[in-house]
């Protein structure tokens, strides 16, 4: 057992004792309670469990948390399904994020066993592009390049690419008009 401290969702938690060889899924679910992360192959193939991993110099990437030891996260700022959307005092939703919204508006998801990860791979491409636009003639590619690896048994992805490129060309900033 070693200690795990680390940020989850902007709250610092620990020192967490943790088994060496414990996967971020299984610390995620059994040791501080957030089961939104989802756990679907095992082997990282799905994407179903992936989370935000936010980087020093400000940007974030997808990690798969199935694959992941927990101790890896030790020291870092990781988001989850549970992150996204403002809460109130209490702890009550009070607004979805962005990306939370239009799944919903497209009815993106079916049985939502996926969509943890649908919204964490699109949150990391929204955050991507606020630091570095891109062409309008672009959009298409870069969200297939960001939604590619997830794998959803319910749905054909439409839904889910209709409704990441209603944020990506309705959120100022994000899409430069030239090519």
């Amino acid at each position: 057992m070693k200690p795990i401290s680390l940020t989850i969702n902007g709250a610092a938690m620990g020192p967490i004792p943790a088994p060496d060889g414990l996967m971020m899924i299984d610390f995620l679910h059994e040791y501080v309670g957030l089961t939104g992360s989802r756990l679907g192959c095992g082997q990282g193939v799905c994407h179903a469990c992936v989370v935000i991993l936010d980087k020093p110099d400000g940007s974030s990437e997808e990690v798969r948390t199935c694959i992941t030891g927990a101790h890896f996260f030790d020291g870092k700022k990781v988001r989850t399904i549970e992150g996204h959307a403002k809460r109130n005092e209490q702890g009550e939703v009070v607004e979805l994020s962005p990306v939370q919204q239009k799944f919903l508006e497209h009815f993106s998801f079916q049985c939502g066993y996926c969509t943890p990860g649908f919204v964490n791979a699109a949150t990391v491409l929204i955050e991507r592009l606020k630091r570095e636009p891109i062409a309008r003639a672009s959009v298409e590619q870069e969200i297939t390049n960001a939604l590619d690896d997830h794998i959803c048994r319910c749905t054909g992805y439409v839904r889910y690419y209709e409704a990441v490129r209603d944020v990506v060309l309705n959120t100022p900033g994000l899409v430069k008009d030239s090519a």
